[in-house]
């Protein structure tokens, strides 16, 4: 039972919901295309939610091993920093989640092509195979990413690009540029999270050689570039509203009313602890905007 928690815990559930909220989005433009499938849409949720998981046993790890995950971090004790699990336990994890996404992604692009589609297959087999490399080499080994400053880029274009065009296009075999906002929003909103996550271990980060954004550029930089992905993200819903949204659609602009509030607290922050709790309300905010989008192309 105490194996079971730990696996639980080191899934990080938290993440979750912003993890499909590109696929929510996605398909509400696949729904607007009158192109909707829901094999499609749940075999999408599946995959991106294995990579997802993947990608904390494997953050869980690198950090681990490094010892990056120490006293010294302000957010929630991780598994193998607490012993809970070993490392030979999580590399078995990230072997085994790897192949289940892999074996999703397979399945998920014979849905969508079958064995008319070779080349569209080929791609999105080549987008699966690199969302495992980018999921593992966040943080494992030498040249992870995540030590370079480099998570953000990746962040973006996989939960925000490739999560909401890849979605959409699995679904209708098309794709408009002005579909672009949308994903763009969903990908900043995303490295807005994984910013904070990092403006919140911005020490500790530090004493581990782990260069964030933050760790190279200072806090006040931290916070000039947290605000600007935030009020982006919000325009570029707003634009896209203006030439597509009907009129439930706008609702969902619900979701950035807490993202506004979320910004004064971000800006006036002192003791990193306590952007803690605002990791939740940005993941919620961007996983409730594509969520109730969805619910207004749908009804």
């Amino acid at each position: 039972m105490q194996k079971f928690k730990a696996w639980i815990s080191a899934a990080r559930l938290r993440t979750l919901p912003l993890s499909i909220a590109g696929i929510l989005m996605g398909s509400s433009l696949a729904f607007e295309q009158k192109a909707f499938d829901q094999t499609i849409f749940w075999l999408a949720i599946l995959t991106t939610l294995s990579f997802q998981i993947l990608s904390n046993f494997a953050n869980d790890y690198g950090d681990g091993v490094k010892g990056t995950d120490n006293d010294d971090r302000l957010g929630p004790q991780r598994a193998l920093q607490s012993g809970a699990l070993t490392d030979k336990e999580l590399k078995r994890g990230i072997i085994i989640n790897s192949i289940i996404g892999l074996v999703l992604a397979i399945a998920l692009i014979y849905k969508a092509f079958g064995q008319d589609n070779f080349l569209a297959s080929l791609l999105f087999f080549a987008l699966g195979i690199l969302a495992t490399i980018a999921a593992i080499k966040y943080t494992v080994g030498d040249t992870a990413y995540g030590y370079k400053g480099l998570g953000d880029v990746f962040v973006f274009v996989f939960f925000g690009l490739v999560a909401v065009l890849g979605s959409q296009y699995l679904m209708t075999n098309q794709f408009y540029e002005i579909q672009l906002l949308p994903a763009t929003s969903i990908g900043l909103l995303s490295a807005a999270v994984l910013n904070l996550n990092n403006m919140r271990d911005e020490n500790s980060d530090r004493n581990s050689n782990k260069l964030t954004l933050v760790v190279k550029h200072g806090k006040k930089f931290a916070k000039i570039y947290h605000v600007s992905l935030i009020c982006i993200a919000i325009l570029c819903l707003v634009f896209y509203g203006y030439f597509r949204f009907e009129n439930d659609q706008w609702l969902s602009l619900i979701g950035c009313i807490p993202l506004l509030i979320h910004l004064k607290k971000v800006i006036n922050y002192t003791n990193p602890k306590d952007l803690d709790p605002e990791l939740k309300k940005v993941a919620l905010s961007c996983f409730a905007i594509a969520l109730i989008y969805l619910l207004a192309s749908l009804f």
